[in-house]
C-alpha cells in the first residue's frame, strides 16, 4: 500500500500509517575529571580571536586507518577525500595524552562510578569486563583520528507518559575538540579545533526503537535529561548534553540526525525528516516511472537486491560523470563572485543530469514556515561537504547574477534536451570535480530509496533555522570499530555492583516530596529543585545550626554555594538577631575558614565593631515615627497601602540596621493609630 501523506503538511502526517520508527542516543557530560587523563574538565568560553597567544598551537593532517576486520569504514574513507588539515589549540587542561603524544591512562573511577549508578538507575545489566575500544573519527575532532568508547551496561528501561522506552546500550566514552573556525583555502579547507574540551567523560544511552511518535520522543529525552540530572553528577550549561534521533519510515531509511539541543524543536524536526523521507520515496518511483523501471516497494523490507543492482546499473548510464569547463561561458555574467572566482583561477565546472529538468526543485515553504524537501537540496549537501560553498542547479536559474544568455549557452554547449537540467560548481578545481562526483553520485541515488546517513540540523544564529537538515556524513558501519590496547580492561565485582545499587540517589519526584514539608513557597521550591540545590537546603535546615527554611532557601537562591560555610553561619547570626541582612554579603565574602565555631566567634565580633548589628525596637520606633511626620499626606492618601512604600524609608534612615519584621510591625502599629 502506498504511503499517504502531504510533505507540505508534516504535522499532519500519520507516523502508525507510515511505519514510524525512532530511537534517541543521548550524550551527557560528567561533572568529573577527563576519562582517560588526569586533567580537569575545564572548559574556556574563547572564540577564535579570543585564545591567548602563550597556548600551543600545532597542525595535523589525519587518514583513516582500517578496523578490526581489517577494513576502511564508509564515512571515515570519505572523510579523508575532503582534503581538509586541522590546527590543534593546546589549553591548559589538555596535555599529552589530549595531543596523542602519550598513551592514555585508565578510566577516571569516578566517571565509571557515574555511569554505572545510571545504569542501575535505569535497571540495566552492566558488563562484567568493561573493554575501551577505538571508534575512527577522522573529522578532525580527536587528535588521534579515534575516539576512545566503552560499553558498560546494557538491556535498561526509561518511563515516559506514553510507555516505556528499552535501553539498548550505556556506553562511557571521551568527548570531542571544540571547533572554533573553519577556513577555505586553495589547497583545501583548514579547520581549527581547541583541546580543552576533548576527553571530557560522556556518558552515551542509546535507546531502542520504541518511540511512538515525534512528541514521545520529546518526552523520552525529557526524561532521560530528568534522570541524569538525579545524579547530581552532571554537567549543566549550554552543550553538556546533546540529543541525537534515529528515524525513518517504512518508505525510507534510518538517518542520524545529529544537532537536536532544544527539546522543543525535536518533534518538528522529525517530522519534517519524514515528510523529506517520504518526498524522496514518490521522487524516486517518479524517476524509475519514466525510466520504464521496477518501482520502489512502499516497504523497505520488500526491497530486492537484483532489482536495485539494475537500478544503479541504469541510472548510472544515465548520469555519466563527466565534468564540463563553464568558465567561458560564465566569465560575463552579473554575478561579482562568479566572475571574481574565475579571475582569481577558480574553474566554474558543470554536470548534467539527463532527465532531472523540473525535478530539483526551488526553494519554497510548507504550511509551516520550513523549506520543503527537494532534490536540489541534498544535491547541494553532497557537494558542500567538498568544503565548497554550493551549486548553481538549472531548476533555479536564471538567478543570482547568471542570466538566461548564460543558461542556453550552457545548455547548448553540453547538448542538453528540455528535459534535461545541469548543476555549475565554482570552486578550484580539484575542489569542484570533488564536489561535482559528489552531486552526480547523490543524484543517482535518487533513484532508490534514501541513503542512511548522518544529518545535521540547519543552525542560524545559535537555534534551528526551520528544522530542517543537511547531510553531514555517510552513516558509519562496524568497521570503525577497534580495541584499545593501551587501557586495561576494568572489572565490576559483585559486591560493587551491588553497593551502587543499593546507594541510589533520589529521583526528581522523591526530593520534590522531601522539601515539601518545609516551610518555603512553591516558586522558592522550583528553583531550589531548579538549581540543584535541595540537599544543601535540608543540610542547612536540619543540620547543627537548624536554620529557619525560608531564609536558608532565599540565601541558597541569592547568594549561591561558593562561600557555602560562611553562608550559613552568616545567616544563622542574622536570624539569631546578631547581624543585620546588610552585613551578610560583606562578611561571607571576605570569610578565610570553613571551620563553624571560628566563623560563629569572627561574624559575630565583625558584626559588632563594624556596626552590622540591629537596632532596637526603641530606635526603630523614633524612626518610624520621624518618618509618618514627614509623610502623613502620603499616610492618609494611601492608608495600610503606605507601609510597602515606607518600608525602604525606614530602612534607609536607620542604615539597613534593622529588622525588617520589626519595622513592619511598628509602621502597621503606628499607621493604624494615625488612621484611627
Amino acid at each position: 500500500m502506498e504511503p499517504i501523506g502531504d510533505v507540505s503538511a508534516s504535522s499532519e502526517l500519520d507516523p502508525a500509517a507510515l511505519g514510524f520508527m525512532c530511537g534517541l542516543e543521548i550524550h551527557q557530560q560528567l561533572a568529573t575529571g577527563k576519562l582517560h587523563s588526569r586533567m580537569p574538565s575545564e572548559l574556556y568560553e574563547f572564540g577564535i580571536d579570543d585564545v591567548p597567544s602563550d597556548w600551543g598551537v600545532s597542525e595535523r593532517k589525519l587518514r583513516a586507518s582500517r578496523g578490526e576486520g581489517g577494513v576502511v569504514d564508509v564515512a571515515a574513507r570519505f572523510e579523508q577525500r575532503r582534503n581538509r588539515s586541522f590546527v590543534y589549540i593546546q589549553s591548559p587542561n589538555s596535555g599529552l595524552i589530549e595531543m596523542d603524544e602519550a598513551p592514555p591512562m585508565r578510566h577516571d573511577i569516578d566517571a565509571v562510578e557515574v555511569a554505572l549508578t545510571i545504569s542501575a538507575m535505569m535497571g540495566a545489566k552492566p558488563v562484567p569486563a568493561m573493554q575501551a575500544m577505538r571508534k575512527t573519527v577522522v573529522d578532525g575532532s580527536n587528535t588521534s583520528g579515534f575516539q576512545r568508547t566503552t560499553l558498560v551496561s546494557t538491556n535498561g528501561v526509561i518511563t515516559t507518559p506514553s510507555g516505556d522506552v528499552g535501553i539498548a546500550v550505556i556506553c562511557l566514552e571521551e568527548d570531542s575538540a571544540r571547533k572554533l573556525d573553519a577556513t577555505t583555502t586553495p589547497r583545501g579547507e583548514v579547520v581549527t579545533y581547541t583541546l580543552d574540551r576533548l576527553g571530557v567523560p560522556l556518558v552515551e544511552i542509546a535507546t531502542d526503537p520504541d518511540v511512538i511518535s515525534p512528541d514521545h520522543a520529546k518526552e523520552t529525552a525529557l526524561a532521560l535529561g530528568t534522570l541524569l540530572r538525579d545524579t547530581r553528577r552532571v554537567r549543566r550549561g549550554l552543550g553538556s548534553i546533546r540529543q541525537d534521533l534515529n528515524v525513518s519510515i517504512a518508505c525510507g531509511d534510518r538517518v542520524e540526525i545529529k544537532g537536536c539541543q532544544d527539546l522543543d524543536w525535536i518533534p518538528r524536526i522529525i517530522r519534517l525528516e519524514m515528510a523529506r523521507q517520504l518526498h524522496m520515496y514518490r521522487l524516486a518511483n517518479q524517476l524509475r516511472n519514466e525510466a520504464g523501471l521496477p518501482p520502489l516497494p512502499p516497504d523497505r523490507r520488500k526491497t530486492e537486491g537484483p532489482v536495485e543492482s539494475r537500478v544503479a546499473l541504469s541510472a548510472q548510464s544515465k548520469i555519466p560523470l563527466e565534468i564540463h569547463d563553464v568558465s567561458d561561458s560564465l566569465s560575463g555574467c552579473d554575478s561579482k563572485r562568479v566572475t571574481e572566482s574565475i579571475q582569481n583561477g577558480d574553474s566554474a565546472l558543470c554536470i548534467s543530469l539527463p532527465g532531472f529538468s523540473g525535478k530539483l526543485g526551488s526553494k519554497e515553504e510548507d504550511s509551516e514556515g520550513s523549506q520543503l524537501p527537494r532534490l536540489g537540496r541534498e544535491l547541494a549537501s553532497a557537494a558542500k561537504l567538498a568544503g565548497v560553498a554550493g551549486i548553481f542547479h538549472s531548476d533555479e536559474l536564471p538567478a543570482y547574477g547568471i542570466g538566461q544568455a548564460e543558461v542556453e549557452d550552457i545548455r547548448e554547449s553540453l547538448a542538453l534536451s528540455d528535459s534535461d537540467a545541469f548543476a555549475i560548481c565554482v570552486a578550484p578545481q580539484w575542489q569542484a570535480e570533488l564536489a561535482l562526483e559528489s552531486v552526480v553520485n547523490r543524484a543517482r541515488m535518487a533513484y532508490h530509496r534514501i541513503p542512511q546517513e548522518v544529518r545535521n540540523v540547519v543552525i542560524r544564529k545559535g537555534q534551528p533555522e526551520d528544522g530542517t537538515t543537511t547531510a553531514l556524513r555517510p552513516l558509519p558501519g562496524g568497521a570503525r570499530m577497534y580495541p584499545e590496547t593501551d587501557v586495561p580492561v576494568l572489572s565490576l565485582s559483585v559486591d560493587r555492583w551491588g553497593e551502587i545499587c543499593g546507594d541510589l540517589p533520589l529521583t526528581s519526584s522523591e526530593r520534590a516530596e522531601r522539601i515539601g514539608s518545609y516551610d518555603i513557597s512553591e516558586n522558592q521550591a522550583e528553583s531550589i529543585l531548579n538549581n540543584e540545590l535541595d540537599d544543601l537546603l535540608v543540610e542547612g535546615i536540619e543540620g547543627a545550626l537548624k536554620i529557619p527554611a525560608k531564609a536558608w532557601a532565599s540565601a541558597l537562591l541569592e547568594f549561591g554555594t561558593s562561600k557555602l560555610r560562611a553562608l550559613e553561619v552568616a545567616i544563622h547570626l542574622r536570624e539569631e538577631g546578631v547581624m543585620t541582612r546588610d552585613g551578610v554579603s560583606p562578611l561571607v565574602a571576605e570569610a578565610q575558614s570553613e571551620d563553624t565555631d571560628y566563623l560563629l566567634e569572627w561574624m559575630a565580633s565583625e558584626a559588632s565593631s563594624r556596626g552590622f548589628t540591629p537596632a532596637g525596637d526603641s530606635e526603630v520606633e523614633i524612626a518610624v515615627v520621624e518618618v509618618l511626620k514627614e509623610r502623613e499626606e502620603f499616610i492618609m492618601e494611601r492608608g495600610q497601602g503606605a507601609i510597602g512604600p515606607l518600608m525602604g524609608v525606614v530602612m534607609g534612615k536607620l542604615g539597613g540596621s534593622a529588622d525588617g519584621k520589626v519595622v513592619s510591625k511598628i509602621l502597621r502599629e503606628k499607621i493604624s493609630e494615625m488612621l484611627d
